[in-house]
């Protein structure tokens, strides 16, 4: 229990002080005039006063409070090293028991992992945290569990108390990191750029002074071995081989004696586009649908479009000169021989042999689809007939052989069982969701009977079953064969139309193999730590994809089939890196968040970055690797850390049970006694004392 003397004035305190200087006035007149009860006179003012004043006793009953420690304990992905988790765990311990080895202090323990998103090692927020939660009177030391790489120092809070760190790690750990600068997001096919590649070595680094083994993939490909020298950027000139996506991997192999491998590697994910797809549409006569096609490709401000319109055939012989003719001479040889391999599409369109192309030219057409070219044929009529660019050295690479009958009967085009589930023709809008079902697409009016030559793929058909749209793969390029003329009829809405515009779209970009209309491919999509798994088959099921993890760990995962074709699962990561996924036919790579975190861009213990702020408080980095220091009390403002200590300030807080006011004397009492001290100044002044 404790007793307070505090005061409650009857009156406003400028009245008491009023008072006050009063009664002192009056003493002081009567000091100077010689009276004898001068003395008395005073007193009694000032009892007066003091009786205004309230004076009372406030007694409290208080109940002593606990100091408290807190301790912040690092336990990122940093952390998670070496010796690292070790040492954390016994200076934690060491901690607990000093702390339980003294008298009314508890200690507060908060843990940390990694910050979301790749923010790092948020030590300071998690303390600005845990201060928060707790009385700042009671908070008697903080000491922090870390390798001192943290990321958000600028959130250091105001430190009530001596802070220290616990530094882990050993003076003699080294690592090496691989680092890759000036990575585009995009870059165009065909031309090169640039990445600047570095090897650091961190730490107490051995000096072997030799090169570096380093290795490159693509898009996890057999990697291409190379030898880099260390400290220094390294120039890389690149062309990416593909368009979409490509998933550049570098690494370097973990040395004997390094903290982690965690940042050895890094990948680059560099979409490749495209500069001007060159396309070249050849069209054998005019007709309803001839502007189809080319509206079509010239609405993709990304395509380069020739176009050729035979009007006026070898064969026409009405005696115009040909001076005299406003069109211009087809040019064949530059075309079809000369720049035929700048052409990333070529689509024939009702052409037919009439004598403009050579035989050799048509073979050169047929080598340019096995190297790589592709070509669409959009055949009416003449495809039946015996002109049929399907009789030419062309025939050989063309999917489907015309058996010479026209069908002009009206009829749906629909989706086969495989054009259910090929990207090409796939989810198309209006299209049947079955075999059975019909689609709500407008009729057609024609259509030339084909047959298939095997390997090849029909995705749609038409009248009684008939292919409509063949597609085919001949050494490196593509063919797709649309068995009729008439899709301009779903352009012009007939019937209700159907989707001209974007199946033609898909069947040329799977004719320049854009890798998003692959009928088999695996890839991910990541967000945050999650990704989604995405596997498209011509198959009816999948086997499970098997994803290894940075650390090397796999996992395998069951996809569901949520369209034709389409395999789906959702799969949560442990933890950010590169992660590598096969279902033994399809592999890919994937990068969640970088391939070596922000926590690995400096893995050596250090406690520079706090060391001044620990100073403010009387705090100090002590490592760990030296010995656990012992736990000691010191007073507000001196040294809180010595050799082999750690110092604490004890706050004596307390909590108020019980509280009781009391006046000090009753008011009967205060007047009574002024009364006595004026009639002792009486009785003194009339000579009686």
């Amino acid at each position: 229990m404790t007793g307070t003397l505090i005061f409650d004035p009857l009156l406003t305190w400028p009245v008491v002080w009023v008072a006050a200087a009063l009664g002192l006035l009056g003493l002081v007149l009567s000091l100077w005039r010689r009276q004898r009860g001068a003395l008395f006179r005073g007193l009694a003012a000032a009892v007066l006063v003091l009786a205004l004043s309230g004076p009372s006793l406030q007694e409290e009953e208080r109940q002593a409070l606990s100091d408290i420690v807190i301790a912040v304990v690092d336990e990122s992905a940093s952390q998670r090293i070496a010796t690292r988790p070790d040492q954390n765990e016994e200076a934690l311990a060491h901690l607990r028991r000093a702390v339980a080895a003294r008298e009314n202090t508890e200690l507060r323990v908060v843990t940390i992992g990694d910050g979301e998103e790749d923010s790092g090692t948020l030590l300071m927020t998690a303390l600005t945290e845990a201060i928060a939660e707790e009385p700042m009177g009671r908070i008697a030391g903080v000491v922090l569990l870390s390798d001192g790489r943290l990321h958000d120092l600028e959130r250091a809070p105001v430190l009530p108390a001596p802070t220290h760190l616990l530094l882990t790690g050993e003076p003699e750990d080294w690592d090496r990191r691989l680092i890759v600068r000036n990575a585009p997001d995009f870059a165009i096919l065909g031309e090169q750029i640039s990445l600047t590649l570095r090897l650091e070595d961190q730490g107490a680094a051995p000096d072997d002074g030799g090169s570096i083994p380093l290795s490159i993939s693509i898009d996890g490909a057999e990697p291409l071995q190379f030898e880099v020298p260390a400290g220094e950027d390294v120039d890389l000139p690149l062309t990416l081989p593909h368009g979409g996506m490509n998933v550049l991997q570098f690494s370097t192999p973990v040395v004997e004696g390094e903290l982690t491998g965690r940042n050895n590697e890094a990948v680059v994910q560099i979409n490749g586009v495209r500069d001007r797809l060159r396309v070249l549409l050849v069209s054998g006569e005019p007709h309803a649908g001839e502007r189809t096609w080319r509206n079509l490709l010239k609405a993709d401000a990304a395509v380069d479009l020739v176009h050729f319109t035979i009007l006026r055939p070898p064969e026409k012989q009405d005696g115009v000169p040909v001076d005299e003719l406003s069109l211009i001479a087809f040019p064949t040889r530059e075309l079809f021989l000369e720049k035929i391999d700048e052409f990333d599409l070529i689509v024939f369109d009702r052409y037919s042999r009439r004598g403009i192309l050579p035989t050799e030219y048509f073979e050169n057409i047929a080598n340019y689809v096995r190297y790589g070219g592709a070509i669409l044929v959009a055949s009416g009529p003449e495809y039946a007939g015996a002109a049929s660019i399907y009789r030419s050295p062309l025939g050989f690479v063309l999917p489907a052989a015309p058996t010479a009958r026209l069908v002009e009967n009206a009829f749906a085009p629909r989706l086969t069982a495989p054009g259910l589930r090929h990207p090409v023709t796939a989810a198309l809008d209006g299209a049947n969701e079955t075999v059975e079902d019909d689609p709500t697409w407008g009729r057609w009016f024609r259509q030339v009977e084909v047959e298939p030559v095997p390997g090849t793929e029909i995705v749609m058909e038409g009248e009684e079953g008939q292919p409509l749209l063949v597609l085919s793969r001949v050494g490196e390029g593509r063919v797709a064969l649309l068995a009729s003329d008439q899709a301009w009829l779903w352009d012009r809405g007939y019937e209700g139309g159907g989707p001209q515009q974007e199946l033609l779209r898909r069947l040329a970009h799977w004719l320049m193999k854009e890798p998003e209309l692959e009928e088999e491919s695996l890839w991910a999509e990541p967000s945050g730590q999650t990704m989604r798994i995405i596997r498209r088959t011509m198959a009816e099921e999948t086997p499970p994809v098997t994803v290894t993890g940075p650390d090397g760990t796999s996992s395998d995962v069951v996809l569901e089939e949520v369209s034709p074709g389409r395999f789906e699962a959702l799969w949560e990561a442990p933890e950010m890196g590169l992660y590598r996924l096969s279902d033994g036919e399809e592999e890919t790579v994937i990068a969640l968040g970088p391939a070596a975190p922000r926590e690995f861009e400096e893995t050596i213990a250090s406690g520079a970055a706090l060391e001044p702020l620990l100073a403010e408080t009387g705090g100090a980095v002590v490592p760990v690797s030296d010995g656990l220091p012992s736990l000691r009390e010191v007073r507000p403002g001196r040294p809180a850390a010595g050799r082999g200590w750690i110092g604490i300030t004890p706050r004596g807080a307390y909590r108020a049970t019980d509280l009781r006011v009391s006046p000090l004397l009753p008011a009967w009492a205060f007047l009574l006694l002024a009364a006595g001290l004026v009639l002792a100044a009486w009785i003194r002044e009339g000579r009686r004392l």
